[in-house]
């Protein structure tokens, strides 16, 4: 073979080569920012559940004493996320500052009463939850009055599941179309070496032995986009995380560890699959359905 057919056809693999990793790139880049998504946005809705706040009242002869024993005893409980406890006398100096009048010296008294916020967790927030819970705290002989926007608790739970039905449905549908694009690059780039398996078969080599050099390359270019995915997905979570620090994308190393780690067992699951399907595709056609 003459060098500059040799040149080209060296050219022609690595073209070859390169689109594949590419596709895979940008297929695994766009799964594993899909994975991110989906997962940071149960952490908002959980984190904006977690923000609606139910006002417990005390009667005014409760000494502070007793709040703070009973403010002690909530923030055991399993479903308490946190408690802010706030005075008549500050609640009084907030209305003040917010009205800009001082309307105790106009009654001659504070009809204010102590109170404190609780914060539940999450999955706490929910309308039969959320109210039971309400109800107990209200039985307490401490409690005046227990109250909570019961309006917005429904909202938030019927927007959270709408949200929720139509990532999942998403995900689903660009899961699929990610699937299909890998398997046409490695459908391909084998189909440019299918007289290559034919002859292989021809002289004697099993189907296993054929396939095995063609699933170990296709292995190795989707790990090389895997790993280009990983390093593009970590750039772009360390860009989002400083110019929007309140998303915390970068808290939990535990769950970008295992979104990586995700990305590149797809690649190689994917490859795997599509490279065996393609090989025994090529490998059960007559020779002359090869043309």
């Amino acid at each position: 073979m003459s060098p500059n057919i040799d040149q080209y056809q060296r050219r022609r693999l690595i073209s070859s080569y390169f689109s594949v990793v590419l596709s895979i790139f940008l297929v695994l880049f766009l799964l594993g920012s899909l994975g991110f998504f989906v997962i940071h946005s149960n952490r908002l809705s959980e984190r904006f559940k977690e923000e609606i706040a139910v006002s417990v009242y005390f009667h005014n002869n409760v000494s502070k004493e007793k709040i703070e024993i009973f403010q002690e005893l909530l923030k055991q409980k399993d479903y308490v996320k946190d408690i802010v406890f706030l005075s008549k006398e500050q609640a009084a100096k907030e209305h003040k500052d917010i009205i800009g009048e001082d309307f105790m010296a106009f009654l001659g008294y504070n009809p204010l009463q102590n109170s404190m916020d609780v914060y539940f967790k999450s999955n706490y927030v929910a309308g039969n939850k959320i109210a039971e819970l309400a109800k107990q705290l209200k039985a307490d002989e401490l409690v005046s009055d227990v109250v909570y926007d019961k309006e917005l608790v429904e909202l938030v739970n019927q927007n959270v599941k709408k949200v929720s039905f139509w990532i999942l449905l998403v995900s689903s549908m660009l899961a699929i179309i990610a699937v299909l694009l890998i398997n046409s690059s490695m459908r391909l780039s084998i189909y440019a070496k299918r007289f290559i398996i034919k002859t292989m078969q021809l002289v004697g080599a099993t189907k296993s032995f054929i396939r095995r050099p063609f699933i170990w390359q296709s292995i190795k270019l989707g790990l090389i986009g895997a790993v280009l995915a990983c390093l593009t997905l970590l750039g772009l979570l360390y860009y989002l995380d400083s110019i929007l620090p309140g998303l915390e994308l970068l808290a939990d190393m535990q769950i970008v560890g295992v979104v990586m780690l995700g990305v590149v067992i797809s690649s190689v699951l994917i490859t795997w699959f599509s490279t065996f399907f393609a090989t025994q595709r090529f490998l059960n056609l007559r020779t002359g359905d090869l043309y």
